[in-house]
């Protein structure tokens, strides 16, 4: 077929659009950092594989009432469990049964904790702004010292070991249970803190069981160490037996409702 001159400059302009699209394409990842312990992947690879999309059920635990022996911490309508990350008021906004990242920074609850079952609830902005780790980015991090991620990661490719309820920057989710943007997910988390004997020796790594949405992402996988970015996780010092609940200030406006958590006793108590 002849072209004319027309035809000819649409084609070069879609070929030069084309070609800006995958040149400004957002990288995913990280390829010069380190090789994670025990695994063949970098810690933040961009090259590992994305977890296999499950489509999670309408609802699982959301809006659970809190158990009998459970504390609440936030039952929306203050923040009266929490403070800042240096102790100051928590800055973040509630409203509507909900509280919200506000950027004045991370919030950390007043009591602290040990082995525990912790029930929250959260939903990233419905409108889509950002990608990767730059959409609705925030994170439940145990003793500040073990974070589960939270991320809109609903058609959205980033780092696997960085995507909604990774271990963040050591294990990814075993598979993808994010619901839509704007919509309500669930998170339940049992943990089991580290544990160190006399001689400030590591006997006992720190685990955790994940369930997003009513969809099991870990079950009592070890963390490898501390969460850390861009650099292999260890456990440095000894960790006290006890810790606060963090959530993250990423400058994404998150939200979050119906928190609470059970301190988790041994057998015959």
């Amino acid at each position: 077929m002849k072209l004319n001159r027309t035809m000819i400059l649409v084609a070069g302009a879609v070929l030069a659009q084309t070609a800006v699209s995958q040149n400004t394409a957002p990288k995913i990842g990280y390829s010069d950092t380190p090789i994670i312990p025990g695994q063949k992947w970098k810690v933040h690879d961009g090259e590992r594989p994305q977890p296999n999309i499950v489509e999670p059920g309408k609802a699982f635990s959301d809006m659970a009432p809190a158990p009998s022996d459970a504390k609440v911490l936030f039952d929306g309508s203050d923040l009266s469990q929490w403070v800042g990350e240096n102790g100051q008021p928590a800055g973040w906004k509630v409203r509507d049964g909900y509280m919200e990242v506000s950027r004045t920074g991370g919030i950390r609850t007043r009591d602290e904790f040990g082995d525990f079952q912790l029930h929250l609830e959260f939903a990233s902005p419905e409108e889509v702004s950002g990608n990767s780790q730059g959409r609705g980015n925030s994170g439940v991090i145990i003793f500040g010292k073990f974070e589960i991620q939270v991320l809109d990661s609903y058609d959205n490719p980033t780092y696997p070991d960085g995507q909604a309820g990774s271990m963040y920057g050591q294990f990814p989710p075993r598979v993808n249970a994010s619901r839509k943007p704007g919509q309500w997910q669930t998170y339940d988390i049992i943990f089991e803190a580290p544990q160190w004997d006399e001689n400030n020796k590591l006997t006992k790594k720190a685990n955790v069981t994940v369930i997003h949405n009513g969809v099991l992402l870990h079950h009592r996988q070890e963390f490898l160490g501390y969460v850390s970015h861009r650099n292999v996780p260890t456990y440095g010092k000894q960790s006290a037996p006890t810790g606060a609940i963090h959530l993250q200030d990423h400058g994404n406006p998150v939200r979050f409702r119906n928190i609470w958590i059970r301190s988790l006793d041994h057998y015959d108590k």
